[in-house]
């Protein structure tokens, strides 16, 4: 039972505390963005790249998968003749 109340007591605690609390002092910043056209560009160039790879990466995925699922499937044949 003392348990019980000491677990309550420090729930309550708890939740004042969050309650009383303010939010941070964060610096306030109004500009969201200040970047140049280049930065723009350097961005748009990074994200080709990333996805030009990404093409052959997906290619050779799915090759790999129908691979294993027709390997299952003979592998599943031969059993069932067996």
């Amino acid at each position: 039972m003392k348990a019980k109340s000491l677990l309550t007591a420090l729930t309550g605690g708890m939740i004042m505390n969050l309650a009383a609390s303010t939010g941070a002092f964060a610096a306030d910043t109004h500009k969201v963005y200040a970047s140049g056209v280049l930065v723009l560009v350097f961005i748009g160039f990074v994200a080709l790249v990333v996805v030009v790879q990404m093409i052959p990466a997906i290619i050779t995925l799915v090759g790999m998968l129908r691979s294993l699922a027709t390997s299952r499937k003979a592998e599943a044949a031969t059993a069932k003749n067996n």
